[in-house]
């Protein structure tokens, strides 16, 4: 019997793909650059003299840039520092070994990428390339005292590469921080789009804007409920009139919302209701026997103030509609 066919594993992002940047971006920052074969043979070129140098270039780099205390904290232990200095060797004898391909990038992105992680300040980044590519160029004149435009040239395609390094390095900078933003911002919308306010003693307005997806859903319910509680509210009015669709899944957690409202004392006044949404919601089949329903917000709030009078009246919370 055969077996049955698996299902291929789903492909992951790698960081260039997140940051869409494609081989033809990749040739065209190097284009940019004027980085081309010449200078890709400049570099195999010296390999073995930077397999030579790579260690003492490295070791200075440290004792220079360790002199402030800024960097030192990132460096609690010794075997700590010695194992970081032992991958930036690695990382340094990279620009010399040709094949700057869709490999080098993702390898230089995913360091950018580790970088920020631990929050190192750019400006060590960029302190160390100074550092090093003043090293190697003093370490160039001298293996080619003889020939020291061969020594300029090999320089500058040194920086070429390494420009592009510190593009690739600031590009993951600055997606880590605008992703950061862009989720602060969402937050900060949720929280805006979906303020509880009390209008008047023992009553709550709840409008609702723009799409409800499951997370925002069950943040609705908890800000609602906690709302309820804090102002011993008594009727509450949902607008969703700002709402353009919902799913089932959300469909059925506003019904839930309202039975828990319902379960802490509270009426709850449903306004808004779109035709497309009303019409979804039958279509789903959810139950909506127990949800008071009116056209518009101000329907709702004249609503929930007959139901306060009653209440107050009778000297008990309000009836059931």
């Amino acid at each position: 019997m055969a077996a049955p066919p698996t299902r291929p594993p789903e492909k992951f992002l790698t960081i260039a793909e997140m940051m869409n940047i494609s081989d033809a971006e990749a040739r065209r920052r190097m284009e940019m650059l004027e980085f081309g074969h010449d200078d890709e043979a400049r570099l195999r070129a010296v390999s073995d003299l930077a397999e030579r140098y790579a260690t003492d270039v490295i070791d200075a780099i440290y004792r220079h840039l360790l002199h402030f205390p800024e960097m030192q904290a990132f460096f609690p232990t010794r075997e700590l520092l010695e194992r970081v200095k032992g991958q930036q060797r690695e990382y340094f004898l990279r620009l010399t070994q040709g094949n700057y391909d869709m490999g080098y990038v993702e390898n230089r992105l995913s360091i950018g990428a580790i970088h920020e992680r631990i929050n190192l300040p750019m400006k060590f980044y960029l302190a160390m390339y100074n550092f090093y590519l003043r090293e190697v160029g003093n370490r160039l004149m001298d293996e080619y005292r003889d020939d020291p435009k061969q020594a300029l040239e090999t320089l500058l395609s040194l920086m070429k590469l390494t420009f592009f390094d510190m593009e690739l390095a600031i590009d993951t900078y600055i997606d880590a921080r605008e992703r950061t933003i862009r989720a602060l911002q969402q937050e900060a919308i949720r929280e805006l789009s979906t303020p509880v306010l009390p209008f008047r003693q023992g009553m709550l307005l709840l409008p609702i804007i723009g799409q409800i997806d499951s997370p925002r859903a069950r943040q609705l319910t908890e800000h609602l409920l906690e709302s309820i509680r804090t102002n011993r509210a008594k009727v509450v009015v949902i607008d969703i009139t700002g709402v353009a669709t919902v799913d089932s899944r959300v469909a059925n957690h506003l019904v839930q919302t309202i039975d828990a409202a319902r379960l802490m004392g509270a009426h709850v006044i449903v306004s808004g209701i779109s035709p497309v949404i009303a019409l979804t919601m039958v279509t789903l089949g959810i139950d909506l026997g127990r949800v008071v329903t009116v056209g518009d917000m101000q329907s709702g709030i004249e609503r929930a103030e007959s139901l306060l009078q009653e209440a107050g009246d009778e000297g008990e919370g309000p009836a059931e509609a």
